[in-house]
């Protein structure tokens, strides 16, 4: 793809984000290219993780590309918000365990994208923030939506309405990241952290992170007949009927996805 670069090892597959030389500043084509791999991936049954990189060391993500945007109509900017915000929603609805892997600068768009993960893993030189407000702007990706229910309501306010910036320690404190790691170590982390995923029947792994996922914002009945009916999808898989012999037989189970 012209603005990714797509790999895919062991139920794993990788997406990063290939514009080095714009520090990953997202533009029309990369949304466009964000939305085929998401969807392409999610059709999958080989696929069992995701997670999202970047080719540079330097930027994970620096948000929307100013540049193109300075020619554009105030119509084909609402145009390409449009693409964004399926962009954002395809990489959300990822019915995968999705991680990833950030290294650098992740402001802006570029910190969305981030929070659409599952899990993140951080460089030791990221930083993170929402400098959207210094622009004139607010957060269009998730991030009012996302970062409160990440950090907490009062925190996520700071962080927005200041624009400010932390790095991974401060984010690893606040709990948004799960990992600090040498930055070039980033990769190797999340992958080895998506081959312990991939370790477990990739079906349960699935419908456990949509019970998680529906039953966050409704209230504790409705989220625990979630969990029953996310729980009876598995009953009749043939993964948990090779799960209880592989236990019985006392060795590995070899996993279909099916």
């Amino acid at each position: 793809m012209e603005t990714l670069i797509l790999e895919k090892e062991n139920h794993f597959f990788w997406i990063k984000l290939n514009r080095p030389e714009a520090m990953n500043a997202l533009n029309t084509q990369m949304a466009k290219d964000l939305i085929t791999a998401a969807q392409d991936a999610s059709l999958d049954c080989d696929v069992w993780v995701m997670g999202l990189t970047s080719t540079s060391e330097k930027a994970f993500g620096v948000g929307a590309d100013l540049k193109e945007r300075k020619n554009m109509s105030q119509e084909q900017i609402a145009g390409q918000r449009i693409i964004f915000a399926r962009a954002f929603a395809a990489l959300k609805s990822l019915p995968q365990p999705f991680l990833a892997g950030v290294k650098g600068f992740a402001l802006g768009g570029g910190f969305e994208l981030a929070l659409m993960s599952d899990i993140i893993i951080a460089g030791e030189n990221a930083q993170f923030g929402l400098p959207e407000v210094r622009v004139g702007l607010i957060p269009g990706g998730g991030g009012t939506q996302n970062l409160p229910r990440l950090i907490g309501k009062n925190r996520a306010k700071e962080m927005i309405f200041t624009g400010k910036r932390i790095n991974a320690a401060e984010a690893l404190a606040m709990g948004i990241v799960s990992k600090v790691v040498p930055v070039e170590q980033v990769e190797g982390a999340v992958f080895q952290l998506a081959q312990e995923i991939c370790a477990n029947a990739p079906i349960a792994v699935r419908q456990a992170k949509r019970a998680i996922n529906l039953g966050m914002d409704v209230d504790l009945h409705t989220g625990l007949q979630i969990e029953i009916e996310t729980y009876n999808v598995n009953l009749v898989t043939e993964d948990r009927k090779e799960g209880i012999r592989a236990f019985n037989e006392k060795r590995p189970p070899r996993w279909q996805g099916r």
